[in-house]
């Protein structure tokens, strides 16, 4: 047997070059008038004693189950040594580039001349193997190194108000503003790998928040992970790559909402600057430490298992109270029409001068219509399906190990986690292997509003609980 880690990178292009492109992540339609920055699609290849875990990171608003399943089988048939359940695909949650989810686009028409769901899958498809494939050629004796450093990047994004409810950037200047929701985390978490000269090769960064400063925005982006990945090249060379795992975040985003006047920037292209440089500050302060500190006999261990969560339930009475809710709305205003004023009424905030974001209101006819819409098809299906499947991946390399989940987890789950783990440093990565929508905490539950509700995600906080503990079992069984 041979301790001996080699480590692979590849990046390739999924900007879908000469199309008309529908921007996911929001729920009115924007279409790409021009190109920000490119989108890329990153991979890491791991090797130990013939043993292979590959990360691959793409520069989209979330990895749908079905493509990431398809995804691995193809991985695995053009690269027989890659298992299909050693291969994990996240996203960095840019609200800026085409969907990969056949489930986009259910509330519009569709813009005729628009790139495809299928025909994007098939772009992406190509190019991830393409990335592969030099991740695969470049394997070479690394050694990885790992650091914890800080930057102000992800802020609570949820406002609590004395009447007992919160908002998903909710006003704070409001006289009845009595705090934000839950705690935000400064960390920078980094492992970078090395070639045997010392010459750095590729960077890990974990921070607990979405790449989304411009997720407004009508301008293809892969956000300030982009722009970070551009100077992280002129620092380090054009050879340099590097993948962004998004600690749990379901409740942060790169603005702090009790500081308002210093927001607007953070919704447009100056704030994808502003986090970039920030982040590229915070490696800095800690390279030497990295580059001084390498390890050439990580042990490489890649767990992988399909897991099954609770989903989240609605009782009888939220039944009855949606139905008569909805009855209700629906007398006032159908959903038809509450939608094109929902749109209109976006697309008005949007030309007010110097106003940033957010355009939509999710307290609007329209929203509070689906949001009683989700409870009734939740409380009709839910015997049928009472349960989750996922895929839960861990993978320890040397002290440290990542964990992944499909969902956008409240980041207690993720702290929860973190601080009981074996590991030296723990790597969390949501968004992974699937889109299974926001794990609110049993406090968001309670206070509601956008990220809170059923319409939201398919599990609720006792599922959070669940995975947390399945993670940590998993974590101590690579430590035994």
């Amino acid at each position: 047997m041979s301790d001996t880690l080699k480590i692979g990178w590849g990046e390739a292009d999924i900007t879908p070059d000469g199309r008309v492109v529908e921007l996911a992540g929001q729920y009115y339609q924007r279409v790409a008038n021009d190109i920000h920055s490119r989108l890329k699609a990153v991979a890491m290849l791991l090797e130990q004693d013939n043993k292979h875990s590959l990360m691959i990171s793409l520069d989209v608003v979330g990895i749908p189950e079905d493509f990431c399943v398809s995804m691995q089988k193809t991985i695995a048939e053009n690269f027989t040594k890659i298992p299909a359940e050693k291969i994990i695909i996240n996203a960095i949650h840019t609200h800026n580039a085409p969907s990969l989810s056949i489930l986009f686009r259910d509330w519009w028409k569709q813009n005729p001349d628009a790139i495809t769901t299928g025909e994007y899958r098939e772009l992406v498809t190509e190019k991830i193997l393409e990335a592969v494939q030099q991740a695969w050629d470049s394997r070479q004796i690394s050694g990885i190194s790992n650091a914890l450093s800080f930057a102000r990047v992800g802020h609570c994004r949820r406002a609590v108000y004395s009447d007992g409810t919160a908002e998903m950037y909710g006003v704070t200047k409001r006289d009845d503003f009595t705090g934000m929701e839950g705690g935000e985390d400064s960390g920078v978490d980094l492992l970078f790998s090395f070639d045997q000269s010392g010459k750095p090769t590729g960077a890990i960064v974990n921070v607990a928040c979405p790449s989304q400063a411009m997720e407004a925005t009508y301008k293809i982006s892969s956000d300030f992970m982009g722009r970070l990945r551009e100077l992280l090249k002129k620092r380090f060379g054009d050879k340099f790559c590097a993948l962004y795992h998004i600690f749990p975040a379901g409740c942060q985003s790169p603005r702090d909402l009790t500081r308002p006047e210093t927001n607007a920037p953070l919704w447009r292209e100056a704030g994808v600057e502003i986090i970039a440089n920030r982040l590229l500050s915070s490696i800095e302060a800690v390279y030497e430490t990295l580059a001084g500190n390498i390890k050439y006999d990580a042990k490489l261990e890649h767990s992988s298992e399909e897991i099954e969560l609770p989903r989240r339930r609605a009782s009888q009475d939220d039944y009855r109270n949606a139905k008569s809710t909805m009855e209700r709305l629906e007398e006032i205003q159908t959903s038809e029409e509450a939608y094109r004023d929902f749109c209109a009424e976006t697309h008005a905030n949007e030309k007010i001068p110097n106003r940033p974001g957010p355009y939509d209101n999710k307290l609007h006819h329209f929203v509070k219509i689906r949001n009683e819409e989700a409870v009734i098809n939740r409380y009709k299906d839910q015997d049928d399906k009472p349960v989750l499947k996922m895929q839960l991946h861990v993978i320890r390399l040397g002290s440290v190990v990542f964990a992944t989940n499909p969902f956008e987890l409240y980041l207690d789950f993720g702290h929860r986690i973190r601080a009981r783990s074996q590991a030296e440093q723990t790597f969390m990565i949501q968004l992974c292997n699937g889109i299974g929508g926001y794990v609110p905490s049993e406090r968001a539950e309670e206070l509601g509003g956008y990220g809170g509700l059923i319409i939201n995600g398919q599990v609720g906080s006792n599922g959070g609980t669940v995975l947390v503990d399945k993670t940590l079992q998993e974590i101590k069984k690579l430590w035994e």
